[in-house]
């Protein structure tokens, strides 16, 4: 579960990270994720998460929003079955823990900044 989040810095089970990152469905973190294009998600920046099957993958677009998804990421992403939903941080985190409770297999990618 993620127990909050802040400008740089996200806690999750306890631990803070401080480095953008990547939450897989069977919970290992790789922080120090990195896109390809700075503010710009594309599928090649999810490759791994998208490979590890979730049923949904919520994005953390930083604490104001400015990390945009590509344009027909979402629907690329539908064709693989896989529900995508991008948010500003602190309403990614609650919708993260909502799915997560659910029950549902649930990735999440994570930018801590702007």
């Amino acid at each position: 579960m993620i127990e909050g989040c802040s400008f740089g810095s996200i806690v999750i089970n306890g631990r803070r990270y401080t480095r953008d990152l990547i939450i897989y469905p069977d919970g290992r973190i790789e922080d120090g994720w990195w896109r390809r294009r700075g503010h710009r998600l594309t599928a090649d920046d999810i490759r791994a998460l998208t490979d590890s099957r979730p049923e949904v993958i919520v994005a953390g677009t930083g604490v104001f929003g400015r990390m945009k998804p590509d344009p027909g990421l979402a629907g690329r992403l539908e064709e693989l079955g896989i529900a995508f939903v991008a948010l500003a941080n602190k309403k990614a985190m609650a919708r993260f823990n909502a799915e997560h409770r659910a029950g549902r297999r649930v990735g999440a990618c994570f930018h801590l900044t702007c």
